[in-house]
């Protein structure tokens, strides 16, 4: 039997960051920039995503920084931890990846750093990794997601060409989180309040009428919210799997190393159940 080749080694891009900005009372912006965007580059999804890289308070790794070679000489519980977070913008003339983190006092890893982070601070990270981007052949576009899926939903609305159709649900905390998007397409914004997170998602969604044609789906937000609306688009709405593009972001009662671990078995799970759902309707 042939050997399989080797794991490709991760290689992580040290950058700097620029500048901050408190967009809303809940969403905090940082700006990276430096030599370590020299050949960088975000432009054919609208998901694009990198994975922040934090080590344990007190760690410090010797330079030139090696993902691979701290895993190999340093214990386990000192290696970095991964945070993943959308590309909001990308300047490739300037140099500039902007990204948009959720903050909630300090709850959380990434969200208390980007509240803290001062310009000049230096940043690791892997990616860009991504998988989506509107088809300008379909002919209207389903956008829904809670905080975690605004920075993609964003940024996929304003890659919308001009006269595009689309159907856009966004649930926040509350007004205060709503956000100035670069687009003409009507954003409908469900206010959560104390209403368990994703309920007023579910509901929008499955209470709207659908236009005529083929539709393109991005669906992204807490797992259980995406298993609902899962089956909503897979089974009611018999949505072809290839128009969609639904995965939940983070779970809730999870951190995101409980999460990642975890997510592949339960998304190939909710898919099996959901597609033989599919196969006997």
């Amino acid at each position: 039997m042939a050997e399989r080749p080797g794991r490709k080694p991760r290689k992580a891009r040290t950058a700097q960051v620029l500048r901050t900005e408190r967009l809303t009372p809940h969403m905090r912006r940082v700006v990276l920039g430096g030599e370590g965007l020299a050949d960088f580059a975000a432009d054919t999804c609208t998901d694009h995503y990198v994975k922040l890289l934090f080590g344990p308070a007190g760690v410090t790794y010797p330079e030139p920084f090696d993902l691979e070679r701290i895993r190999g000489e340093f214990p386990r519980q000192q290696w970095p931890v991964t945070r993943t977070y959308t590309v909001r913008d990308w300047d490739p003339e300037q140099r500039e990846l902007t990204l948009d983190f959720v903050v909630h006092g300090d709850e959380g890893l990434a969200g208390p750093w980007a509240a803290r982070v001062q310009p000049g601070e230096t940043v690791r990270f892997m990616g860009p990794g991504g998988a989506y981007a509107p088809d300008p052949a379909a002919d209207w576009h389903l956008l829904a997601g809670d905080e975690s899926a605004l920075p993609a939903i964003a940024r996929s609305l304003e890659a919308l060409p001009a006269g595009a159709r689309a159907r856009v649900f966004i649930e926040v905390s509350g007004p205060e989180e709503e956000q100035k998007i670069d687009s003409d397409v009507e954003i409908v914004w469900l206010h959560r309040g104390d209403r368990p997170v994703g309920e007023a998602l579910v509901e929008a969604v499955r209470a709207l009428e659908f236009p005529e044609g083929r539709v393109h789906a991005f669906v992204h937000g807490e797992a259980g919210c995406v298993k609902e609306l899962r089956r909503l688009l897979r089974i009611e709405r018999a949505i072809p799997r290839e128009d969609l593009s639904i995965s939940g972001y983070w779970r809730l009662g999870h951190d995101e190393d409980g999460w990642q671990a975890s997510k592949r078995d339960w998304n190939a799970r909710i898919e099996a159940e959901q597609e033989g759902d599919t196969a006997a309707a």
